[in-house]
């Protein structure tokens, strides 16, 4: 496993595990698998309605706490500092957690104009070490700009849609330029297309990989945080076992040369959801 060091000095495992649209029960199972295939990164969200799932699984693991590193978001509906606070309140009692290893806003969801409120509330957890790092998701230059002009600590990271697909080049130069990382959601692109790229299906093929494995080292590659999500254990296995090569320069230019823009999530402009 590869680790980053975040900007406040925590370490972070860079390949971790997604359980988005999971069901509760299913969760369990699922990170449990997780867990022994050697994932100790886990990232779930109060919207997810699987941290419950996620409590059972660390509890059957085989793991120290301390050896866990254990996301969660706040939804758009608890914006704003107290409520921000109420919500973090729920999801610890959800996972059954003492502290959270970082606690991010899901959308900035700009229409009703509260993520620095919420942002704030964040602040709050870990000055009161209830948290050990914060950060966002979905933000935009313009949101990470008012971020850092209006709030005292910098968010470590910023979890965004990811592929080769979607680099998102800009928003990662201005994210390294504030000692921000960029995380990965949906970094195959939800197993779409990207999977069946002529141009990864041939890199593939040259280093005895499969596509999946190719896409997560790209990531690595660009020090990208990446959530792969998976309920199959072959699966599991196949995503984690990505640290063992290295794609050329060459290589990672071609897959570079598909960035098209193209999401398959909301604008974050214009997800204003509640």
């Amino acid at each position: 496993m590869n680790y980053v060091t975040l900007n406040n000095g925590i370490k972070m495992p860079q390949l971790g595990f997604g359980v988005f649209q999971v069901g509760n029960e299913e969760t369990t199972e699922a990170v449990s698998n997780a867990i022994k295939v050697g994932y100790t990164s886990i990232d779930t969200a109060m919207i997810y309605q699987n941290e419950e799932g996620v409590s059972q699984a660390i509890k059957l693991a085989e793991k120290k706490r301390e050896d866990l590193f254990i996301t969660t978001k706040v939804w758009n509906t608890d914006h704003g500092f107290e409520n921000t606070l109420a919500a973090f309140d729920k999801s610890m009692e959800r996972l059954g957690l003492d502290y959270l290893d970082l606690y991010l806003i899901h959308w900035p969801t700009p229409k009703y104009d509260e993520y620095i409120d919420s942002y704030r509330a964040l602040e709050k957890l870990y000055k009161d070490g209830r948290v050990r790092a914060i950060g966002v998701c979905n933000f935009e230059i313009e949101h990470l700009e008012r971020l850092l002009n209006e709030t005292e600590i910098k968010p470590v990271l910023n979890q965004v849609e990811c592929h080769p697909y979607l680099a998102q080049n800009e928003l990662k130069a201005f994210c390294k330029k504030h000692d921000i990382f960029v995380e990965a959601w949906s970094p195959l692109e939800r197993g779409g297309n990207v999977l069946k790229d002529e141009v990864i299906l041939k890199i593939a093929e040259n280093y005895n990989k499969t596509a999946a494995q190719i896409v997560l080292r790209w990531h690595l590659q660009n020090e990208t945080i990446v959530i792969p999500k998976t309920i199959t254990l072959s699966r599991m296995e196949e995503n984690i076992n990505v640290f063992d090569f290295e794609l050329s320069k060459e290589d990672m230019e071609a897959i570079d040369k598909l960035d098209s823009g193209r999401r398959t999530g909301p604008n974050p402009n214009e997800m204003n959801i509640r």
